[in-house]
């Protein structure tokens, strides 16, 4: 994906996934652009993407994800969310994000007006049940690391809330 210096090792295995917003902007501060997001997940995952753990934040969203053929389902997924989101934006006219994401724009991408994700995904290949272990708690340790909540599974926008047995935004695979 992208030009990163990060690769999908293999297209099938489990790999932990960060996508961020240009610049690190705040856009997933709503309810509902947060929605796209998981709207997006949900279809995919009923494409054949399994989800197992993931959190979204203000600016980026963090996931460990595996299907057939992860680099498409990850362009799907940026693709999508960012027509979606760049549209809601733009209907509600929310010029100051908009603007932002204009002027941060990478000058290679003169197809277009706006970029809403960095390049890549930053992958990296889950190797063991030690390296998921990990993975699973960075994810969910996240928002508590950054004072938003004292639990995990307070955040709302976790896969915390499953594993700690409440019922999460999106059904996730507990067994890798």
């Amino acid at each position: 994906m992208g030009r990163s210096r990060y690769k999908i090792i293999g297209p099938t295995h489990a790999h932990f996934v960060t996508c961020t917003v240009l610049h690190w902007i705040p856009v997933f501060t709503r309810p509902v652009t947060v929605e796209i997001i998981l709207e997006s997940l949900r279809f995919l995952k009923n494409e054949g993407l399994r989800v197992y753990v993931y959190v979204i934040l203000e600016n980026h969203l963090h996931m460990v994800v595996q299907s057939s053929d992860l680099n498409r389902d990850m362009a799907r997924f940026k693709s999508y969310t960012s027509r979606q989101l760049l549209s809601y934006f733009a209907e509600h006219n929310v010029r100051q994000i908009l603007d932002q994401l204009a002027f941060y724009k990478k000058a290679h991408k003169g197809d277009r007006v706006y970029q809403f994700w960095q390049e890549g995904c930053h992958p990296e290949w889950i190797q063991n049940d030690v390296m998921m272990r990990q993975k699973v708690d960075y994810i969910h340790q996240n928002p508590v690391k950054r004072g938003y909540v004292d639990q995990p599974e307070h955040w709302r926008y976790s896969s915390a809330r499953d594993f700690a047995g409440l019922t999460g935004l999106l059904e996730v695979e507990k067994v890798w």
